[in-house]
């Protein structure tokens, strides 16, 4: 029989077919925006100060750089919303097929940016411009991405199901590493003229992929249901907000113990360790996409561990691990040490998986079935403004301020209390059925 969020003109074997579809649409379509986000990020560190912001010192270049970066987030929100609204009104489907054209026409448009030598400091305002269409086009992708999973499977899976979405994400970084880091190899000494464009352009071709991947799945049997018994929200963000705000703020609280030290983790890192310690750009790149690797196996396992002993254990778990890994790391890195360096960097992410894994569904299940796409995108996305987004800002600050690492573990470590308290006032939600209301 198929299972409780079956379609009724579905057969049981059908029904596993379209869930394997949606899975693997879902994290492949996520991969490759989470490839157009993550490249922003990485050139950020290694390229824009010295392309956009060339008449600043290295500190001032790579903070104006974060800035353009930091744009990118606070724009996510305006895209939860957006296609959070569209999500529960005309379906799942239609929505994410719209932020992966949105967000890979904007990233192949970065690499056609013209820089500072060019047309001086338009430069940095159209790549500004490019950065908050990217961040509009993630912003929605996320929420549809996990109920494309979620709402086809079934309670008992639904961490591992919807991990694949957060599985993502580190594929996206490996893919954004390694087209960077070949690009840097085949360009050589012009990788800062026209190597690290290369990539950006490349998202043209990832965008047709994802497009002919994503056209050919079913809209979910909840929302189909939700359209057939007229229960479709005609005004859903501002209902979800009016009626669901607790768990909006709580959803992006319990993200702030994650989604801080991941930024400090994946792209921070980067400024610090060729900047402050003076390691190889390259081997510090690869050091991250080895991390990412990593990951790749991590979140899944956390995904369905959450499935067995709860998504509100495993996260505890993981808040605990995040308040003392911060010092360790750093502690780490300052060695300068390349085995050391490796070792901190390698488990960064794992550790935060503890989080990362279970985070879809313990988000997903907060939130009635007609307004899952605008409450989960917005509690997910509200976190980039305030913990994502800013961090490698404020590590680049605290180090500034304090000439030490010591402060941006401390930050780090307090972001994960907060994710802690924030989980303990959560509701648990995991024995919701996705069609409820």
């Amino acid at each position: 029989m198929p299972s409780a969020s079956s379609g009724p003109s579905l057969s049981a074997a059908e029904h596993r077919r379209q869930l394997v579809r949606a899975v693997i649409a879902s994290a492949i379509g996520t991969s490759i925006e989470w490839y157009d986000f993550f490249l922003y990020g990485v050139a950020a560190a290694l390229v824009f100060p010295q392309k956009f912001f060339p008449r600043a010192d290295p500190y001032m270049g790579a903070l104006l750089s974060f800035s353009t970066y930091f744009v990118g987030f606070a724009a996510r929100p305006v895209g939860a919303a957006i296609f959070g609204h569209f999500g529960d009104r005309i379906g799942r489907k239609t929505s994410l097929i719209a932020t992966l054209l949105f967000m890979g026409f904007s990233t192949a448009a970065i690499g056609l940016v013209p820089d500072y030598d060019h047309i001086g400091i338009w430069g940095a305002a159209l790549l500004t411009i490019c950065r908050v269409m990217q961040g509009i086009g993630v912003g929605g992708e996320w929420g549809g991405s996990v109920l494309m999973s979620a709402e086809w499977g079934d309670r008992r899976r639904r961490g591992f199901l919807t991990s694949w979405t957060q599985f993502a994400a580190p594929a996206g970084m490996v893919l954004a590493n390694g087209t960077l880091s070949l690009m840097t190899y085949v360009s050589g000494d012009g990788f800062l003229f026209w190597g690290w464009r290369v990539p950006f352009l490349l998202s043209l071709v990832l965008v047709a992929v994802g497009f002919y991947i994503r056209i050919g799945i079913l809209e979910t049997p909840v929302f189909a249901r939700l359209r057939a018994g007229g229960r479709i929200e005609r005004a859903p963000v501002a209902e979800v907000l009016r009626r669901h705000w607790r768990e909006v703020v709580l959803t992006a609280l319990v993200r702030t113990g994650q989604q801080t030290p991941f930024y400090i983790f994946t792209t921070y890192v980067l400024t610090y360790a060729t900047q402050t310690l003076k390691l190889d750009r390259s081997t510090v790149l690869n050091f991250v996409m080895l991390q990412a690797l990593m990951s790749l196996v991590t979140i899944p396992l956390f995904g369905h561990l959450s499935d067995v002993i709860g998504r509100r254990r495993v996260t505890a778990i993981g808040c605990v691990a995040m308040m003392v890994w911060p010092f360790a790391y750093f502690w780490l890195l300052d060695t300068r040490s390349l085995g050391l360096v490796f070792l901190a960097i390698l488990l960064g992410l794992p550790i935060q998986d503890l989080q990362y894994g279970p985070q879809a569904a313990l988000i997903a299940e907060s939130f009635p079935a007609r307004l899952r796409y605008s409450g989960s995108s917005l509690g997910y996305q509200l976190a980039s403004i305030t913990a994502g987004g800013p961090a490698p800002i404020v590590a680049i600050w605290l180090f500034t301020r304090f000439g030490s690492s010591s402060a941006i573990a401390a930050y780090v470590s307090i972001a994960a209390m907060v994710s802690l308290v924030a989980l303990w006032l959560l509701p648990d939600y995991s024995s919701r059925e996705l069609d409820a209301d």
